[in-house]
């Protein structure tokens, strides 16, 4: 009977895991907010407590970390607008160089393509007026204009989940303790488990995407490539996007380079610098810092970061690691998951 009854459960668990990975994609408006607003809750945790153990009002510690997150994206945001001023003022100087390396190598192959590139005073401004490149662009703008659109709602509601979590109309600890766990103390412990790794986590992603970020800015000063404020802050930037954007952010700076520098010398220099601070940061230091706290073994990180992508797209990217710490954490407060535990790691 009982052989009968473990075999049942087992086929349920089978069928169940499809239609729970079904519901994250459909529902993945909801989920995605919801997994941020868990993490940026619990790295403000501790601070929330500590304002507890004062008894100060559960509204003193929420304003103050409402404020901190107004006064990150305020200097983000601020960040932004320094570099769009120093492209602007730049930009002529650019077009120039841009023109004529287009010339030289795109010219070309855009003809074989069948794009005019003669009907403007520059290359650069015949292919963008051309028919074949403008009815592409207005195809596309729908889809640019609805990802700007998902990406303020997605916004919006990670901060209407972070309210109800540091508020605890939203108790992330009630929610693994009738979910999962049955003990309190068992609870507390994992919770706390959870949110000295994720904590780890973020303070780690964010020294290493920092580093990353003025060394783009420095390789840009040391060869007098145009913009080295926003090539610092889009390295920084996309290196929250696990592994593929280190390769987006060298790779663009490395053509970009490449359209700039005249001379041959430079231009290698400049690439083998770039490569040089992700290799530095993103291969060397990271992966030490990281497996120092989590232990997470190179084959999870590729699996999860596959997965979670196909699932949930560019932020699934980003919560990939997050989301592997926690699963690896639970499953290490259980025999029978205690094994696929020592897999991961």
């Amino acid at each position: 009977m009982k052989d009968n009854l473990k075999t049942t459960n087992s086929l349920l668990l089978i069928l169940a895991i499809p239609v729970v990975f079904y519901v994250l994609k459909l529902l993945s408006f909801i989920f995605i907010p919801l997994v941020l607003a868990i993490f940026i809750a619990l790295l403000f945790m501790p601070m929330v407590r500590w304002f507890e153990r004062k008894k100060a009002p559960k509204v003193v510690s929420l304003v103050l970390v409402l404020l901190i997150i107004t006064a990150t994206i305020f200097a983000s945001v601020k960040l932004v607008q320094l570099s769009g001023a120093e492209i602007a003022a730049g930009k002529a100087e650019l077009f120039q160089k841009l023109d004529k390396k287009v010339g030289e190598n795109i010219v070309p192959m855009a003809k074989s393509l069948g794009i005019d590139t003669e009907t403007e005073s520059s290359a650069v401004k015949s292919m963008l007026l051309d028919n074949t490149v403008t009815g592409f662009l207005y195809e596309n703008f729908g889809a640019t204009f609805m990802m700007v659109r998902k990406t303020i709602t997605l916004i919006l509601m990670t901060v209407f989940f972070l309210v109800l979590l540091l508020a605890g109309s939203l108790n992330f600890k009630d929610i693994l303790q009738q979910t999962i766990f049955k003990g309190s103390t068992r609870t507390i412990k994992t919770l706390i488990t959870i949110e000295r790794s994720i904590a780890r986590f973020i303070k780690v992603k964010f020294l290493v995407s920092l580093g990353t970020g003025i060394g783009f800015s420095v390789v840009c000063l040391i060869f007098d490539i145009s913009f080295p404020l926003f090539w610092g802050l889009f390295a920084f930037t996309i290196n929250f996007v696990q592994m593929v954007g280190s390769v987006i952010s060298t790779v663009l700076a490395s053509l970009f380079a490449m359209i700039e520098l005249q001379a041959p010398g430079s231009v290698v220099g400049a690439i083998v610098l770039f490569t040089g601070v992700q290799v530095i940061f993103g291969s060397i230091l990271e992966p030490v810092l990281m497996g120092k706290s989590f232990s997470i073994n190179v084959v999870t990180v590729l699996v999860m970061l596959m997965f979670w992508g196909f699932l949930w797209g560019v932020p699934g990217l980003i919560l990939a690691i997050p989301v592997t710490v926690l699963i690896k954490t639970i499953f290490e407060q259980f025999e029978s998951t205690k094994v696929v535990a020592r897999i991961m790691a």
